[in-house]
C-alpha cells in the first residue's frame, strides 16, 4: 500500500426528512445564496422544503447552473456573491450544481483572474466562501469531496480543479429527493459512480486489500441496484443504497493509498466539450476502450475484477479479460446507455479533434503510469468507434 493522507471534513446528514436539519447548520444571521439548476427542485418540492427550513433567514437564489456547469454562467453568480455580500452558499441539486457552487465559492475570494483556478487546477486557491449541499442526484460524489469540473463554452474546454478549501461544510442526503428523477439521470448517475470506482480500483495491485474490497462492494452494489432503480423508482432502500454508494465512490476513501488512472474521465471531458454528450455517456464509451488498450499493464487487476465482480475464471486469461470487458459494456447498455461513438453519430474524423484538445489542455501523460500519450489516446478512441 502506498503512503497516503486522508482528510475529509464534510458532515453527512443522511435520511428521510433531513432537509429540515438545515436550520441548525447555518447561523441565523447568515446571508444565504441558494444555487440550483434548471428548476426541477422547484417542481419536485425540494426547494420549498429548503426554504421552509430557512424561514426567517436572508435567502437569495441563483438559478440556471447547467449540466456541465459553464464558466460564463458561474461568473454571473460570482458577481452576485461579491455585490450582495453573501456569507454562505447552499447548493441544491446534483453534481453539476455542486461543482459550480464550489467554483463560485472559490472565485468570489480569489485574488487574480478566476480562469486561473481551472488552468492551474486549483493551485492558487487560498480561501473560499463556506457552503453546504442538499443532494438530489447521486452520481458525482461532489457532495463529499474537494473536486470540481467546469466547462468554458467559448473555448470548448472542460477542466477539473481541486482544493481543500472547497469541501462542503455539510451535505444533506435524502433518498426521497431522487424519486422523480428521469431514468436517464438515474442511469447516468450509476455509470458515473461505477467509473469513479474503476478509475481508482483497476490499475495495478498495490497490496491495498481494504480499498480493493471496499471498491468491489461498491461495484457489486451498483450492478445489483442500478437496474432495480429503473424498475422501482420509489423504493427507498434501493435509492438509499445508490445515493450512499455514489458518495462513497469519490470521497477519498477507496482512493487512499492506491494508484489512480482517470484516463477515461479526461478523454470523456473532451467528448462532452466538443460534442455535448452527457458525462456518463462519454464514460460508457471510453472505459471499455481503455480496458482493451491497456489490458497488459492492467492485466492482474483486470483478472481480479473479472473473478470477483463477474465470477469469470479460466486458463485462457485473454479470454477472461475479454469477457470481463464485455460484461462491463453489457451492464452499461442494460442501464440504457450506449457504448460506441457511432451510437452518437461520431465517426473516425472525431478522434483527431479529441486528441488535439487533449494536447491543447496538457493531457499528454495520462494514466496510472503517466505513459498514455496522445497517440495512445487516439488508439483508445479507435476502439470506441
Amino acid at each position: 500500500m502506498q503512503n497516503f493522507r486522508l482528510y475529509n471534513p464534510t458532515e453527512i446528514i443522511f435520511g428521510r426528512g433531513e432537509i429540515a436539519a438545515l436550520r441548525g447548520k447555518i447561523p441565523p444571521s447568515t446571508r444565504v445564496l441558494i444555487t440550483y439548476g434548471g428548476g426541477s427542485v422547484r417542481r419536485n418540492g425540494v426547494l420549498d422544503q429548503v426554504k421552509e427550513a430557512l424561514k426567517g433567514y436572508d435567502v437569495r437564489e441563483f438559478a440556471g447552473i447547467e449540466p456541465n456547469p459553464s464558466y460564463e454562467t458561474l461568473m454571473e453568480g460570482v458577481e452576485r456573491l461579491r455585490s450582495e455580500g453573501i456569507d454562505f452558499l447552499l447548493a441544491v441539486g446534483g453534481g453539476s450544481v455542486i461543482d459550480g457552487t464550489k467554483f463560485m465559492a472559490a472565485a468570489a475570494l480569489f485574488e487574480g483572474e478566476p480562469w486561473d483556478i481551472l488552468t492551474k487546477r486549483g493551485a492558487g486557491i487560498q480561501k473560499a466562501l463556506p457552503f453546504g449541499t442538499v443532494l438530489t442526484l447521486p452520481a458525482t460524489g461532489s457532495e463529499m469531496n474537494s473536486g470540481s469540473v467546469i466547462t468554458r463554452k467559448s473555448l470548448q474546454a472542460k477542466l477539473p480543479f481541486a482544493s481543500p478549501h472547497v469541501f462542503p461544510v455539510f451535505s444533506i442526503l435524502d433518498p426521497e429527493t431522487t424519486y422523480t428523477l428521469p431514468d436517464r439521470q438515474i442511469s447516468n448517475g450509476v455509470i458515473d459512480a461505477f467509473v469513479h470506482v474503476m478509475e481508482q480500483y483497476l490499475t495495478w495491485p498495490a497490496g491495498a486489500k481494504v480499498q480493493d474490497r471496499f471498491s468491489e462492494g461498491l461495484l457489486q452494489t451498483l450492478i445489483e441496484e442500478g437496474p432495480r432503480a429503473l424498475e422501482a423508482p420509489d423504493d427507498y432502500g434501493i435509492r438509499a443504497n445508490l445515493m450512499w454508494t455514489a458518495t462513497m465512490a469519490l470521497n477519498g476513501l477507496i482512493g487512499a493509498g492506491v494508484p489512480q488512472d482517470w484516463t477515461t474521465h479526461m478523454i470523456g471531458h473532451e467528448l462532452t466539450a466538443l460534442y455535448g454528450l452527457d458525462h456518463a455517456q462519454t464514460l460508457a464509451i471510453v472505459l471499455p476502450g481503455v480496458l482493451q488498450e491497456r489490458r497488459e499493464p492492467k492485466g492482474e487487476k483486470l483478472l481480479q475484477y473479472a473473478k470477483r465482480i463477474w465470477g469469470l475464471e479460466g486458463a485462457d486469461k485473454e479470454a477472461v479479460m475479454d469477457a470481463a470487458i464485455e460484461k462491463t459494456r453489457e451492464f452499461f447498455e442494460r442501464m440504457g446507455v450506449k457504448t460506441r461513438l457511432s451510437d452518437y453519430g461520431i465517426g473516425a474524423e472525431g478522434i483527431s479533434r479529441v486528441v488535439e484538445q487533449l494536447q491543447a489542455h496538457g493531457m499528454k501523460k495520462l494514466g496510472e503510469h503517466r505513459d498514455i500519450t496522445p497517440e495512445i489516446s487516439g488508439r483508445i478512441l479507435d476502439r470506441c468507434l
